[in-house]
């Protein structure tokens, strides 16, 4: 997968090089130490546990990350117990948080229901009689949430990133992306199967008899196929200026005659001279799509549609359906609890209302004033390394540097918090608060189309355990999810917070300066302000990296995707280092100390290994490697740190151990 926190540098520094008098030690335990560290450090921090870790039947992983999400979902369904029993003053963010988890628990309502909620849909996608009542269709469905056919969605203007403008993506397809469609290996061919087979019961669970429903499932399969022959690979996507088509909505009108732009986003309530088309190419194929294919055939295809974007909003039959395609595609052994499945959609639908109860009860204030030195002092550690680059000539340094300086910093939570007033929350209507919710989104986003943009805005919910980089704002994100341990804790010694939120801040830190985030300038715009032999240098080394995560496998023989996680990859080798040398500015730092019978360096690293401690399904990682732009945890670990020599000092990493590289070898990009 987007307040401001300006603070004097001296008064930071001073701070980040002085232990507070009440900082406690962290003891660190689990290390295997049958292991050599040299060889595979992630099983030498890890391993013990990895070894004892059991996955929760209802989870993919377990760990941490984005898996510290499951016990966050624990401390947020308490709340939602705790207010959906209360009496609520009407309106309030309290009766529309406890009301809407409320509205999805009572699943003996919703059973009985059936897929009364849909029904008026299914008839109406059964009365379209020509193409155009089609598009005004899928027009009317993205206003609550039902996606289909159009990518559409409403974001800063790459080339003027002060404004807000309609974007269209590709879009229009089921499966996890585009090579699923094709390729014919025995987990992939297993997916395609369990996904028609979804397809073919939910149709069932609409009144099909069996042989209709795996007809329908297959024509609803052949459309999307088709589709996807058109989509970008995740790699192609990486490109930002071929991603990036603004185009005259007269322009594509006379080459999309079947699609009918202006009349298309009329329906969808905006009015625009142009668009940025990211994926002409799908389009163009939709286009021809609206021709070729039999009415009968689309209709069946936004049936289908509907019937996966409304299916966990229902009854039974078509939850369970959902989650027996779950379990082929991630592994998942059995369902979430119905609570953690309502958790989840309260945050997805009211998010920033209940992050308001979340941060009130369980984020310290502190953690704010503690996250801005360490922020401050890693900016300071990133420009030292920008002056001492060997590849980079002065006036790039210049402007690297004034972007660094210029990014907004956003830590904990939002100064203002989204507004639900219009979102309308029924104890005993489900389906229609998520519909509500999902309207008032589009209407939140819809409204910003032409207006400048909001930098005060969050793209996740504070409660999540992530970060981010938005490059279009220049700015680093960290919620108050994410600060927490093994990541971040007020009790813990530097060496633990530098290893551990350390290293994810200089991580986001450096997204603005990898092969995607590069491409912006300091005011978040898509621009050329590189010396032209410096960026050649700069991909050069990016390439190093590809290189060597084309290398990296997983689950014995399935490999990483270098130039997939390119980013990323490039993210961790710089926010290990960046880490390190903020960590050297302060008093523990320059120490030698040990703990634990530790060196405060050692710490360091341990700490690195322990933030991506998490063990999947392997179904889940194989998911992983084909979509996600993230290398998997180990890799996270090891890659970096081979490429690291005071690693290789803090560990006595030895010609032969199987993570040394010779020094020349060893990649540095900033």
């Amino acid at each position: 997968m987007k307040k401001l926190v300006y603070l004097s540098l001296a008064l930071l520094l001073a701070a980040a090089c002085k232990q507070t008098p009440d900082t406690k030690r962290v003891v660190i335990t689990g290390i295997d130490h049958s292991k050599k560290p040299g060889d595979d450090f992630f099983t030498y921090v890890n391993g013990i546990w990895y070894d004892s870790a059991t996955i929760p039947a209802s989870q993919t992983g377990v760990g941490s990350y984005s898996f510290l999400n499951f016990p966050q979902r624990i401390r947020l369904q308490g709340i939602l117990d705790s207010v959906s029993r209360s009496n609520n003053p009407a309106g309030s963010i309290e009766q529309k948080v406890g009301d809407f988890y409320a509205s999805g628990m009572d699943t003996a309502a919703i059973n009985k229901r059936g897929y009364e909620p849909i029904k008026p849909l299914l008839e109406r996608i059964d009365a379209l009689t020509d193409i155009p009542s089609l598009l005004k269709l899928v027009a009317e469905e993205q206003k609550v949430g039902d996606g289909s056919i159009i990518g559409f969605y409403v974001g800063p203007d790459d080339k003027q990133s002060t404004i807000n403008i309609v974007h269209l993506g590709q879009t229009g397809i089921g499966l996890p992306e585009r090579d699923y469609y094709f390729k014919t290996d025995s987990s992939t061919l297993k997916i395609q199967k369990a996904y028609k087979k979804y397809l073919a019961t939910l149709f069932q669970s609409t009144g099909s008899d069996a042989a209709s429903a795996e007809k329908s499932a297959s024509v609803a399969y052949e459309v999307e196929k088709e589709l996807a022959a058109a989509h970008r690979t995740n790699i192609e996507l990486r490109d930002v200026k071929a991603n990036y088509n603004k185009l005259a909505v007269t322009s594509i009108s006379k080459k999309h005659a079947n699609l009918n732009w202006p009349t298309l986003l009329n329906d969808l309530g905006v009015k625009v001279d142009s668009v940025d088309m990211g994926q002409p190419a799908y389009y163009d194929k939709l286009n021809a799509m609206l021709k070729s294919v039999p009415l009968s055939n689309w209709k069946v295809y936004i049936k289908a549609n509907a019937l996966t974007t409304y299916a966990n909003f229902l009854s039974r039959p078509f939850t369970d359906a959902s989650f027996e395609y779950t379990k082929i595609l991630t592994g998942q052994a059995v369902k979430k609890t119905r609570a953690e499945e309502m958790t989840q959609a309260v945050d997805r639908s009211l998010g920033h209302a209940l992050a308001q109860l979340y941060v009130k009860k369980y984020f310290p204030e502190d953690a704010k004033k503690r996250m801005a030195v360490l922020v401050d002092n890693l900016k300071k550690a990133f420009e030292a390394r920008i002056n001492k680059l060997d590849w980079m000539s002065d006036s790039t340094k210049t402007k690297a540097k004034e972007k660094l300086y210029a990014f907004t910093e956003k830590i904990g939570y939002p100064d203002k918090w989204r507004d639900y007033s219009n979102v309308e929350v029924k104890r005993d209507a489900y389906f229609e608060n998520r519909l509500s919710a999902n309207k008032n989104d589009f209407v939140y986003r819809l409204t910003r189309v032409g207006q400048p943009v909001d930098k005060t805005e969050w793209f996740t919910t504070p409660p999540t355990v992530t970060a981010y980089n938005n490059p279009s704002g220049n700015e680093i994100v960290f919620p108050a999810g994410i600060l927490q341990a093994p990541y971040f804790d007020l009790s813990a010694d530097d060496a633990l917070n530098y290893g551990g939120i350390g290293m994810v801040i200089g991580h986001e830190i450096t997204h603005s300066f990898d092969d995607q985030g590069a491409q912006y300038d300091k005011d978040g715009n898509v621009t050329n302000w590189w010396n032209k032999a410096d960026y050649e240098k700069f991909k050069a080394k990016t390439q190093q990296v590809i290189d060597q995560y084309n290398s990296f496998t997983v689950l014995d023989s399935v490999p990483v995707k270098g130039a997939l996680t390119v980013g990323e990859n490039t993210a961790d080798i710089a926010g290990v280092a960046i880490a390190y040398d903020a960590f050297k500015l302060t008093a523990q730092g320059k120490d030698t100390t040990k703990l634990d019978g530790f060196t405060p360096d050692q710490r360091f690293f341990i700490s690195i290994a322990r933030i991506w401690r998490v063990k999947t399904r392997d179904e889940f990682l194989r998911m992983y490697v084909n979509t996600n732009s993230h290398s998997p945890a180990k890799w996270r670990v090891n890659g970096p740190l081979m490429n690291f020599t005071p690693f290789y000092n803090a560990f006595n990493v030895q010609p032969g151990d199987k993570m040394y590289k010779p020094e020349n070898e060893r990649i540095t990009v900033w």
